[in-house]
């Protein structure tokens, strides 16, 4: 006998596989910091730009297909232990949400040394799935 099931379990195998890469980054795909490199000495205010390759930038909360091609900036400030990747970011003055898409970000921080990473988050803030997320680097405001 002959089923009529094949091309369904076709379909429904297909959007599984969509389910699951919704908001995977192709492989290569990378967050880094522009201008700034581990061990820069810099006056504070001091500007920090973001890059990224391979995945694109969207604000916070973009509906549509969009969503599962891009995220938008974190910027971990001083953060020793990752916040819980499979959860969304926390939102306070050691994790900066740059909610508009913004790649760039003027940061006030006293004399000291401080570390810096991004963290990219999609449209609810949580990282995507492999997790796109820059070099730590350590910088020593004056």
């Amino acid at each position: 006998m002959k089923s009529n099931l094949h091309p369904f379990i076709g379909l429904i195998l297909l959007l599984v596989s969509l389910t699951v890469t919704a908001h995977t980054p192709p492989p290569g795909a990378r967050v880094y910091f522009i201008g700034i490199e581990d061990g820069a000495v810099v006056d504070s205010p001091f500007k920090v730009k973001f890059g990224i390759e391979g995945f694109g930038i969207t604000p916070a909360g973009t509906k549509g297909k969009i969503r599962h091609q891009a995220g938008h900036h974190h910027l971990l400030i001083n953060v020793d232990q990752l916040p819980d990747l499979d959860s969304p970011i926390p939102r306070d003055e050691r994790h900066l949400h740059l909610d508009n898409g913004e790649t760039e970000a003027v940061v006030d921080l006293p004399p000291g040394t401080h570390t810096l990473q991004l963290l990219l988050g999609d449209e609810d803030h949580e990282p995507q799935d492999p997790v796109l997320m820059s070099e730590k680097i350590t910088v020593r405001v004056r």
